[in-house]
């Protein structure tokens, strides 16, 4: 066996890296988007155990929705690249670009067994710039063919070293070869092929074997007239071996798929589902056509599901006779290889192999695959097409009169071929671009017409998108997905009615219930989410949420273990105050997935409602088991410690908040709660940059203007507090906590009567009933001396709250004042004595009713909707409103009654002075 020389290696690298240069500025597209970005496999915190029991895309491999794609170690090279570079697709692109280089050179190799040097290189350079590959190389996704094509090839190669001198049988090669198909099909599935490529092998090249003597040899055992000779015993003594390990190879796969097929529809694969002849014609059929892309692949399309190919549903389909054509092309090469013995015919027995064996797991022929073609399958079949070329040429070129010809021919076929590929790459570049290259090729599928759409969809380009979604309900007019994103982006566009019409469609294209039968044998179960969206929608009506609620319902009636249903029906319960029954379907949900963090956080919110904090903070902090990084269950779960007044767990709520806006950093309501547990630590100046910071990301935050306002008030920086105060009355000229605490400033600090009344004024035009305002504004007026008006306001605000003492002792200190001056008008009185109390009662009154916790982020409910859809997260009022805050610590109860106390006193002092006056 010849080695390959650094020269070729070097030539083969030039080529490639030619030819798909332009693959490392292309993006993740199609499948990519499901493998890459929406893996969570990928995640370093994702146990790696979790590799070996989900599929391809990520879902536990136990789930009906699974695509039965056991690609472990592939996911693993992905892991890898997330771990070094994360999501840049230049790292992913470049790591295929490298194993493509490797499985061309390890083909070269393989070449040399059968080929001279010359034409290996040829094999080899035709493989490397074959079009028909850029799906596998350019294509992230087509890793799992570059990968299994390595150890598949690594395989074959091991296995060639086993026959020793005089025939012997040498085993380490075998069970390297046992070993390397195992990790070949731990890569993808068609890697287990390799095993019937080397019994073809060892029984027509290795024994040297031709049809006709093992037929002799046969007919001569069974008239017993000659025994099996030792020669064929030792070959099929390895062919056992090898044939009972790919039997446990094949064990195991069904042990991982727990013997279930995955569940395709009929838009994946129309013949699949066809009744007899249409499906037989069709699968025929399709033989033909792929091997015309190998032989001309001009016009590549990335998707050939759905109408791409129309069924052969007649004997009389002219398209029958390039099947008939195909087949006795492919017989009459079967029977040269098989008859006559030679190099030649071992060469194409050889190549047959490679090109048939490895391509029957896609040929629908034992199994349903999910497509009708698919480009990267043809990864490894299209070597054996390169070493038939390979060998013709290899003929045509050693006759004198064709050996022109046949070099130009070569360099035309490897420029064109090369050219192609250059171009093809940037197809991949976006989906938008790869779509709509595929539209070029097919407009009868409706699949490509809804790609168009999400890429268009995903750049916010609604109207654009929703053309292509209409033009894929005219293409496949029963066609549910379609119609389900027809109104999705109606939705998007704010036509409710439109998208509500949509939904009913789709609602209607849905197989009727058959009681005892399956649902999900019949219909894709994401097609289930036409009930959530139209659910969701409706929803939105306060009139219908029993509607809703019922459309929920007939989901989980079809499929008692569609965890989404559950999800959104407890969200809609919640909303509908019916905490006890979200409870419920939180918990039903959670029986079927124990690992969704999003279910916890859920349930928290579930027992906030039931006011049950201690059972809340337990499933947030089960989420944050589950997902450390989980934002919602950080932010509330901190919140809901800061509230229970517990000053225990103010360090745990604090690092849950740093962790979340190092999650988030550019969310202000982050910030403005860690001001808020400073303040409750009186650690005033870090509560006062963590406010500041909050402002810079959000300049009209409300609650943190007012609270950095509050905070200078009570550390004696009030002069500090009015800019902030002004720019909160600036956003919020309503804003009647600013409008008072500015009040007190201007007339307790600044001396500003006039700039004082204005703003008690503006509270009583907002809120007529307003206490605090009202008695402030009373004390102005004492301030001026207007004693008449501030006994007919004091009893006016009396009247408003009769219960509160220090009003009527203000107005007794007043009357006795008018009573002692006998009417007179120019009486001097201490007024700053007055002002004095009131500002100590305003200052209590702040302090009572203090807004740290007041403006608050309210806990979310978060959707966990299905693959492909993104999560919804209903979120309520988020930190724009004053509210009250639920309930205080001990702690500051007790701070605020020696406050009150203290103010108390002080009142006394001044009535004491009034009164002796």
């Amino acid at each position: 066996m010849a080695d390959v020389s650094l020269k070729e290696a070097a030539l083969i690298v030039g080529v490639v890296a030619a030819c798909y240069w332009n693959s490392l500025f292309c993006g993740f597209v199609f499948d990519d988007v499901s493998a890459i970005l929406d893996n969570k496999d990928l995640h370093p915190s994702t146990p790696l155990k979790n590799l070996f029991q989900n599929d391809f895309w990520g879902t536990p491999m136990s789930e009906e929705r699974s695509h039965k794609s056991y690609r472990p170690l592939t996911v693993l090279t992905f892991r890898l690249n997330y771990l070094f570079s994360e999501l840049n697709a230049v790292s992913y692109h470049f790591l295929n670009l490298v194993f493509h280089v490797v499985v061309c050179v390890v083909f070269l190799k393989v070449c040399k067994l059968f080929l001279d040097s010359r034409s290996s290189v040829v094999a080899s350079l035709l493989f490397a710039v074959h079009p028909i590959h850029t799906e596998a190389v350019t294509g992230v996704v087509g890793r799992a063919e570059l990968l299994s094509s390595i150890f598949f090839l690594a395989a074959f190669l091991s296995y060639t070293k086993s026959k020793g001198p005089d025939n012997t049988i040498v085993w380490t090669p075998i069970a390297v070869t046992v070993f390397l198909v195992a990790v070949a099909t731990l890569c993808k599935e068609q890697g287990i092929t390799v095993v019937g490529i080397c019994c073809v092998y060892e029984v027509f090249v290795a024994q040297g074997y031709t049809l006709p003597v093992l037929l002799d040899t046969a007919v001569q055992i069974l008239r017993g007239k000659g025994s099996i000779p030792f020669s064929m015993l030792q070959t099929l003594l390895k062919l056992i071996v090898l044939m009972f390990s790919t039997l446990l190879l094949v064990v195991v796969r069904v042990q991982v798929i727990q013997s279930q097929l995955p569940v395709f529809t009929r838009f994946d694969n129309p013949a699949a589902v066809s009744p007899s002849p249409a499906r037989q014609l069709t699968f025929n059929y399709l033989l033909p056509v792929n091997a015309w892309l190998l032989l001309n692949p001009s016009e590549l399309c990335c998707d050939w599901t759905m109408g791409t190919i129309p069924l052969v549903e007649s004997l009389l389909d002219v398209r029958n006779v390039a099947t008939l054509t195909f087949f006795c092309f492919l017989g009459s090469l079967i029977v040269f290889s098989l008859r006559y013995p030679g190099d030649s015919s071992k060469t194409v027995l050889m190549a047959l192999c490679l090109i048939v064996l490895p391509f029957i797991p896609a040929s629908n022929l034992f199994f349903p695959v999910g497509f009708v073609v698919a480009e990267r399958v043809l990864y490894v079949p299209s070597m054996g097409f390169c070493i038939l070329v390979a060998h013709g040429w290899k003929k045509l070129s050693n006759k004198s009169v064709l050996r022109k010809i046949s070099w130009v021919c070569l360099a035309a076929v490897l420029f064109t071929h090369a050219l192609k590929t250059l171009h093809r790459n940037w197809d991949w570049e976006s989906e938008y671009t790869l779509f709509m290259s595929a539209l070029k090729v097919n407009k009868n599928n409706a699949k490509l017409w809804n790609n168009v759409g999400h890429a268009l969809e995903n750049e916010k380009n609604f109207e654009r998108a929703l053309q292509f979604f209409i033009q894929a309900t005219q293409v496949q007019p029963d066609d549910i997905g379609a119609h389900m994103n027809v109104g999705r982006t109606y939705k998007n566009l704010n036509k409710t009615k439109e998208a509500e019409e949509s939904y009913m469609i789709a609602k209607s294209l849905m197989p009727q219930i058959i009681p005892g039968k399956k649902y999900a044998a019949r219909v894709a179960p994401n097609h289930l989410n036409v009930y959530i969206n139209l659910a969701n929608l409706i929803r939105a009506n306060e009139s219908r949420l029993e509607e809703a609620d019922q459309l929920y319902r007939q989901a989980i009636s079809m499929r008692p273990d569609f965890k989404q249903a559950y999800i959104s029906r407890g969200e809609l319960l919640l909303k509908m105050n019916k905490p006890l029954k979200a409870k419920e379907a939180y918990l039903r949900a959670l029986e079927l997935d124990r690992t969704n963090a999003d279910l916890w956080y859920n349930l928290a919110i579930v027992y906030i409602e039931l006011k049950d904090p201690t059972e809340a903070l337990k499933n947030f902090n089960r989420a944050l088991e589950l997902n450390p990084t989980h934002k919602l269950a950080l932010f509330n779960s901190a919140l809901l410690m800061q509230e229970s007044g517990d000053a225990r767990l103010r360090p745990e709520a604090k690092q849950r908040l740093l962790h979340y806006v190092k999650e988030e950093p550019q969310d202000a309501n982050g910030y403005f709660n860690l001001g808020m547990l400073a303040m409750d630590d009186k650690k005033d100046m870090e509560a006062e940059a963590w406010m500041k910071k909050a402002i810079r990301l959000q300049p009209n935050f409300r609650s943190a203007l007012f609270n950095l306002a509050l905070l200078y008030s009570q550390t004696a920086k009030e002069l500090m507090a009015l800019p902030i105060l002004e720019d909160l009355l600036r956003y919020y000229p309503d804003h009647t906590k600013g409008l008072i605490l500015k009040g007190d400033i201007l007339m307790n600090q600044k001396k500003d009567i006039v700039g004082a009344k204005m703003c008690f004024e503006k509270i009583l035009e907002l809120d007529p009933k307003n206490v605090q305002g009202k008695h402030n504004l009373c004390v102005v007026y004492f301030e001026e001396r207007d004693l008449i008006k501030a006994e007919k306001c004091l009893v006016e605000t009396l009247a408003l709250a009769p219960h509160e003492e220090y009003i009527q002792r203000h107005l007794n200190i007043v009357r006795s004042k008018i009573a002692s001056l006998g009417a007179t008008e120019e009486s001097s009185l201490p007024a700053d004595g007055t002002a004095t109390a009131a500002a100590e009662e305003k200052k209590n009154s702040f302090q009572n009713s203090k807004d740290v916790k007041n403006e608050q982020k309210t806990t979310q409910t978060t959707v966990d909707n299905n693959k492909g859809h993104s999560k919804n997260k209903k979120r309520t009022e988020k930190n724009n409103m004053d509210k009250e805050t639920p309930k205080k610590s001990t702690k500051e109860i007790k701070d605020i009654e020696k406050k009150r106390v203290a103010a108390l006193k002080r009142l006394e002092e001044i009535e004491r002075i009034l009164n002796g006056e």
